[in-house]
């Protein structure tokens, strides 16, 4: 069995590509660069996870018109990246780190890649419920693109769209993480720096709080380590 792996780098695709061999996959890893602040760190993380699974089937692809596009401080340098928004209810507006239909892009080329390897699973590490209230990480926006995959690849392609951390806390992927032995030493989560963690963005307080919820030290370094609990 074959499974295309969207790997960022980050804690949850981490974790993710640990599901996924677990479940006895075949992982091809696919990392996507679409212009991002810490593009050259989560390479990194990419390709130091792949080494430590010995992952040999790598694609890293550019799609850096969403870089063009605009409108998202992660790709944008005149939009600051936001302090992190309360970790306690869910966000009652997109956050200026939402990049728009980035998951939609990059599942497209996931798509292409498992039709030719005649993959039966693309893995996902996206999160709806501890997350920052991104619409593409939604289980009923997987399920809607599942149904474009049935409609737009040929007759005898089924690809399922795995989402194994969905419904996961933050804390919940670390506890599983080390259950899985997942190196989370080697990942990235920090949306503005790519030497030490800033601590203080919306995906390092949620990486943060979910440590200290698990009662694990962050194994990566930061300029700013708050308590999110």
């Amino acid at each position: 069995m074959t499974a295309v792996v969207l790997l960022s780098g980050g804690m949850d695709s981490c974790l993710t590509c640990a599901y996924a061999l677990d479940a006895g996959f075949d992982v091809a890893a696919l990392h996507v660069n679409y212009g991002q602040r810490t593009q050259e760190r989560e390479l990194a993380s990419f390709h130091a996870i792949c080494d430590h699974y010995g992952i040999a089937q790598r694609l890293v692809v550019d799609i850096s018109h969403l870089a063009a596009i605009g409108g998202s401080s992660l790709t944008d340098s005149r939009i600051d990246v936001a302090p992190h928004s309360s970790l306690v209810t869910r966000h009652s507006s997109l956050p200026t780190s939402y990049v728009p239909f980035r998951n939609a892009n990059i599942l497209a080329i996931a798509t292409s890649w498992a039709e030719v390897l005649k993959a039966e699973a693309i893995y996902i590490g996206a999160v709806e419920e501890d997350s920052s209230g991104y619409p593409d990480c939604r289980d009923s926006f997987f399920d809607a693109f599942e149904r474009v995959i049935e409609e737009g690849t040929g007759p005898d392609t089924h690809i399922k769209i795995m989402r194994p951390v969905i419904h996961h806390s933050k804390q919940q992927i670390v506890e599983e993480s080390m259950r899985l032995a997942a190196p989370l030493h080697l990942t990235w989560s920090c949306y503005r720096n790519s030497d030490a963690a800033c601590g203080t963005c919306d995906s390092c307080a949620l990486r943060l709080r979910g440590f200290q919820q698990a009662g694990v030290e962050d194994p990566i370094d930061y300029v700013e380590r708050p308590r999110y609990i």
